[in-house]
């Protein structure tokens, strides 16, 4: 009798094992298919100035497909290449100047936390080829077409916020624009793309 037995409480003990390990395999299944809130980052995105209202701090970019994107912003935004902080520094701004937008989105919100004005009174450009970047120590070094390389510092924003892609560079050749102003002689990059 007591292998008939041992054989009752084995066959109860495994189909209470499987009945456990699928109740907590569909728990954990539902738990992992449930999102959790979006990521809070900046994202940078270059477009054109179209409109800015100053009554309601607000400014509209138009990309280079033909989207426009709102953005709020706040009197402590920093304008690279304008004159001044916030609003200020925005009214030098006209329709169809280049820009670049860091941005950060809450409740479908899209608000403005730095814009880089690109061309003549802004962030300088030019283009090379990534041979190392190193966020820690907030550097990047391109390669330029004459063979000659350079180290430009990285702002704390375009360390953490730039294409994470550009970082596959040391197997790959990736081509980059970089935008980049001088500060007491010193090139320093505000922020970096993929040359298309």
């Amino acid at each position: 009798m007591k292998p008939f037995i041992a054989n009752v409480s084995l066959r109860h003990w495994l189909v209470w094992s499987s009945a456990i390990i699928a109740l907590v395999s569909s728990v954990s299944i539902t738990l992992g298919a449930q999102s959790g809130p979006p990521v809070q980052r900046t994202i940078a995105l270059e477009g054109t100035m179209k409109t800015f209202y100053r009554a309601v701090n607000t400014i509209i970019v138009t990309t280079i497909d033909g989207v426009d994107h709102v953005y709020h912003f706040t009197k402590d935004l920093v304008v690279h290449g304008g004159k001044g902080r916030g609003m200020d520094a925005l009214e030098g701004l006209r329709e169809g100047s280049t820009v670049v937008v860091h941005y950060t989105v809450s409740e479908a919100k899209a608000s403005a936390r730095e814009i880089d004005r690109i061309g003549d009174e802004g962030l300088k450009t030019t283009e090379g080829v990534v041979t190392r970047i190193d966020r820690g120590r907030k550097r990047i070094t391109i390669r330029f077409d004459d063979g000659k390389s350079e180290t430009l510092r990285l702002t704390d924003r375009a360390a953490v916020e730039a294409a994470k892609d550009v970082d596959q560079a040391a197997t790959t050749a990736v081509k980059i624009i970089v935008y980049y102003s001088d500060e007491a002689g010193r090139k320093v990059a505000h922020f970096f793309k993929k040359a298309s």
